[in-house]
This record gives C-alpha cells, sequence and structure tokens, in this order.
C-alpha cells in the first residue's frame, strides 16, 4: 500500500512538472536591455522580441537599465529568478570586454548566465560629425593623430562596444589621445554626434546606418573584410589604408544560471523562429546586422563565443586600456 501511495505521489509530480513545463510562460516576459533607448542593443532586443513573443504566446516587454558600460542591467537580470521571465540581451562589451575594465564586477560572463543564442552580429563602422575636416579615412587619422585632446570621442560607458572598439581605434593611430565622453547609450552620444557637440565615434552599424545614409553623419570605412550591403559605397578598413583594424560587435540572449532546461528550450526555439522571421529578417538587413545560421546558433555555440571573447579582450584591453 506504501508502494502504491509512493508510486501514485510520484506520478502526479512528473505529471505536474510536465504541465508546468507546457505552460510557460504564462505570464509578461521581461527582457533587460542594458543601455538607453535606441541604441544598437536597443534594436535589436526589439527586432527579435516581437516574432519571439508571437512564438512563444506572451509578450516580451523591454526594459532599459543603462549605466556602467551595461554591467548594471545584466547584474540586475543575473540575480533575477531562474525562471524564464526574466531575460536579458548581453553583448561583446557586457559578456567580453567588461571583465578587463570591472575588475570587481559582479557576475562572471562565461559562468553566471544560462546561454540561449546569438541573436545578430554587428559590424563596426568609424564615424565623425557632419562637419569634421576629415574627407576620408586616411585625413580621418592625420586629424586624430594631431588633435590631441580637443578631440571628443563619444561612447556609452567604459565597457561598452563604443568604448572598447574606440580604444583599439585609438591605439591604431599615431599621436590619437581625444578626448573621452561618457553616455548611458550609444543612442544618446549618437544624438550629440550629429548635433555636432562631439567629433568621433566607433559604433555598431545598426545605430548609425541611417544616419549615414541620410547624411547626418560621415562614415569613413567598416570594421570588416567586406562591405555590407546596407552600405555598399562605404570601403573596408582595408580598402580605406587601415587593415589592422578589423572588428564586429554582437548582440545575444541570456537567462540567469540554473534556468530549467525545458524553459531554455521554449526560450531557444523561440529565438530561432524570430531569426526565421521574413520580417525581422529584411529589418536586419536594412540595419546591416549579420544574422548567425546553422551551427552558430544556440546555447552551445554562444557558451563558446563568450568564452573566447573574454579571453581576447582581456589581452587587447590589458595593452590599450585608458
Amino acid at each position: 500500500m506504501n508502494k502504491l501511495k509512493i508510486a501514485l505521489l510520484t506520478g502526479a509530480c512528473l505529471l505536474s512538472g510536465a504541465a508546468f513545463a507546457q505552460s510557460y510562460p504564462t505570464k509578461t516576459i521581461t527582457m533587460i536591455v542594458p543601455f538607453a533607448a535606441g541604441g544598437p542593443t536597443d534594436v535589436v532586443a526589439r527586432v527579435v522580441g516581437e516574432p519571439m513573443s508571437r512564438a512563444l504566446g506572451q509578450q516580451i516587454v523591454i526594459e532599459n537599465v543603462a549605466g556602467a558600460g551595461g554591467t548594471t542591467g545584466i547584474t540586475r537580470g543575473a540575480n533575477a529568478a531562474p525562471d524564464g521571465y526574466t531575460i536579458m540581451m548581453g553583448h561583446m562589451g557586457t559578456h567580453g570586454a567588461a571583465p578587463a575594465l570591472y575588475p570587481n564586477m559582479k557576475y562572471k560572463p562565461a559562468s553566471d548566465f544560462q546561454p540561449i543564442g546569438m541573436a545578430a552580429g554587428t559590424p563596426i563602422i568609424i564615424t565623425a560629425k557632419k562637419g569634421a575636416p576629415a574627407k576620408d579615412l586616411k585625413e580621418f587619422v592625420a586629424w586624430v593623430g594631431k588633435g590631441g585632446d580637443k578631440i571628443n570621442m563619444a561612447h556609452a560607458g567604459v565597457g561598452s562596444v563604443s568604448y572598447t572598439t574606440g580604444l583599439l581605434l585609438n591605439s591604431m593611430i599615431p599621436g590619437a589621445k581625444p578626448a573621452l565622453i561618457p553616455y548611458k547609450g550609444t543612442g544618446p552620444s549618437l544624438n550629440d554626434l550629429i548635433a555636432g557637440q562631439v567629433d568621433i565615434m566607433t559604433d555598431q552599424i545598426v545605430n548609425v546606418v541611417n544616419q549615414i545614409k541620410a547624411g547626418s553623419i560621415r562614415a569613413y570605412a567598416i570594421a570588416t573584410p567586406k562591405r555590407s550591403p546596407a552600405l555598399p559605397d562605404l570601403p573596408t578598413t582595408a580598402e580605406a589604408g587601415m587593415p589592422g583594424y578589423v572588428v564586429s560587435a554582437w548582440n545575444a540572449v541570456f537567462a540567469p544560471k540554473g534556468l530549467p532546461k525545458d524553459v531554455t528550450d521554449r526560450l531557444v526555439a523561440a529565438l530561432n523562429a524570430a531569426l526565421d522571421d521574413p520580417k525581422a529578417r529584411a529589418r536586419f538587413a536594412e540595419l546591416g546586422a549579420v544574422l548567425p545560421e546553422g551551427a552558430e546558433r544556440g546555447p552551445a555555440a554562444l557558451q563558446k563565443l563568450v568564452e573566447f571573447e573574454v579571453a581576447r579582450w582581456n589581452k587587447v584591453l590589458g595593452s590599450v586600456k585608458k
């Protein structure tokens, strides 16, 4: 009799667990974006968020939590309950470069999260205000090299993509020592670049492609081996005279560590559905983003990428950070 009761109770628990797995999600999901609204990470989150919501049957609400190069928002996400109702849109800065710049950071990118998958790769573009005196990249290098701290370089906070790629660029220009001007996101920094209140910025293509096309800012080169279909007339850094400056950013979805496998699988499937959504793919193509395909998708690929990026940027920033 006792054995029968135990068996019945065990079966009931298993059925209850299965029912819970099938019912997820039952309420709104929050996706933390660790930068201000309007920046590239925010844009990527909103493009994938809508089709992910449809796939999950529940709304995904974007919460912008800016500060400390994105680590403030990611720290909040890391400390959230691992139940699938709080996820994060991390990126190269928060999950790659940040450990080299924030020694007392409260999370470890490679071990404190459940990776869900890559969302989009975002090539870096060297830009300046519309009235900048340099007409091409060679003139840009000469201008920045001679300008010292009279030239202002905008960035989205220490540890952000614009900060790290800006430092890398400065390290490759003899004499470059621009004044680094921090913002709480690349959206606000781009606004000041358009207004001419800052001089230069390295930024992700998804944040600047429309302004470049409109002539609101000046672009000198894209830091990829090939030109982007979104900006076919913009030369690569190699074509423009700086072959050593090749760098792309990325954005990816993470959840708190300890997320149940069944919930992880639902989120992975939803992200893949979003990446296959025709409307989302068309929007990413307009923005110049590069989407992961095949083996580049999913938790395992993202985990390897994070481990690689942490090691890479620790080495790079150890020699160039200020």
